[in-house]
């Protein structure tokens, strides 16, 4: 078994100091406000009891399975991405709940909602409400599509944000068939996430510019699409467009990992240089330099399926540890390719301390990601355990100063 980690102590990112009350739950924003706490943001996680169907709080806590014997409430998914935050359990519908969240606004740098804004109005947790009690808080509102579109309000997740943002459509733009597909991991949900800790940040920024607080969207749907048509947009990105929607190297579809004799090699020799030094290693200088589809970036670009499937037919001719030692030394660019399986014995995800093993009272070892990101002066930590539900209410309403029923 791994060796087991102990939890930090105090708070060492660049964001210890700063206090988010954090209203997200699922993925989106959840993720976006662990990144921001574990760069030391006091993150508290704001939750309900729920409607008396379920067992309340954010819904992650109740998906997938824990270890046997251990409280329910822990879900996987929940594990990961909600470390670092202290758990407040709050009923809205009571008065002196009201009154004690007023005072933890009041105490907050920054509120962050992933509740349908016309919701957090009915809660009287609209901007204008939340700016009366704190006028210079920065007040983020994940929301599904922007406020001023006909789309605005509804229900969004990252099924239909995948749909609706085009990403449904890059698999038939790579393999021909026209059925749109979802991708299956949570991207519009994480990369909407990512907008979002980047929003806070440069609001924080602005704030101690000015003493300003404000209201920030971040819409799914416009975050997701931006980042798709980085690249997607292509040949629209002129009018008239100068050729097809879709990047042609990325929906190529030979671009995928390569087999080898023995698995498989992610493989991407990009200049002149490393594309001549990779033919010549595999045996086929002489008809790639007599060959004008391959002469330049220009050319190859216009004929990238076919050089893709020559990669792949001298892929097929050595074992992938042949390949690393051949390709390496020439800085051509090549990775092993790794199944879910392989990750925790990755070289280099062991030697950078990547996977961590902590020992949490209720559910014994569990797993965490190390944070990615490495700050010189102010590294981010991990110091708290996935709360549990309402695990810090007594704490907290204390620091506010609450006594009444809450």
């Amino acid at each position: 078994m791994a060796e087991t980690r102990k939890l930090a102590g105090a708070a060492t990112g660049p964001l210890a100091g700063i206090r988010i009350l954090d209203l997200t739950s699922v993925v989106n924003g959840a993720y976006g406000t662990q990144i921001l706490a574990d760069q030391g943001a006091d993150v508290i996680k704001l939750e309900d009891p729920g409607s008396g169907r379920g067992d309340g709080g954010d819904i992650m806590r109740w998906a997938g399975h824990v270890p046997d014997g251990a409280p329910r409430g822990f879900g996987p998914i929940f594990m990961t991405i909600n470390r670092n935050k202290r758990s407040l359990l709050l009923d809205l519908a009571k008065p002196g709940s009201k009154r004690a969240l007023a005072r933890l606004i009041k105490s907050c740098d920054v509120f962050v909602a992933s509740v349908r804004y016309k919701g957090l109005e009915r809660l009287g947790l609209a901007y204008e409400d939340v700016a009366a009690i704190r006028p210079d808080i920065v007040y983020v509102h994940a929301a599904g599509y922007g406020s001023d579109g006909p789309y605005a309000g509804e229900p969004a997740y990252d099924d239909l944000i995948q749909s609706a943002s085009g990403l449904a459509d890059v698999l038939p733009r790579t393999d021909g068939d026209p059925t749109p597909r979802i991708l299956p991991t949570l991207v519009a949900d994480k990369v909407s996430g990512l907008f979002l800790a980047q929003s806070v940040t440069a609001a924080l920024l602005h704030r101690a510019r000015t003493g300003e607080g404000q209201f920030v969207e971040v819409p799914m749907l416009e975050c997701v699409t931006s980042f798709l048509l980085v690249e997607h947009l292509f040949g629209h990105t002129f009018e008239p467009p100068t050729g097809q929607w879709g990047y042609t190297r990325v929906v190529n579809p030979n671009r995928r990992p390569f087999p080898t004799k023995d698995g498989y090699i992610g493989l991407l020799p990009y200049t002149d240089k490393q594309w001549d030094q990779f033919f010549e290693v595999a045996g086929m200088a002489d008809t790639i330099a007599t060959d004008p589809r391959f002469a330049d970036y220009f050319t190859r670009s216009k004929h990238i399926n076919e050089l893709y499937a020559l990669v792949g037919e001298a892929a097929a001719t050595k074992t992938t540890q042949e390949w690393l030692d051949l390709l390496k030394p020439l800085s051509i660019p090549v990775v092993k390719t790794n199944r879910l399986d392989d990750l925790p014995d990755d070289p280099h995800l062991v030697a950078v301390d990547f996977f961590q093993t902590f020992d949490h009272p209720d559910l014994g070892h569990y797993r965490q990601m190390r944070p990615p990101v490495r700050f010189s002066k102010t590294p981010s930590n991990i110091r708290r355990h996935p709360p549990g539900l309402g695990q810090h209410t007594a704490e907290l309403l204390a620091e506010v100063g609450g006594d009444e029923e809450a």
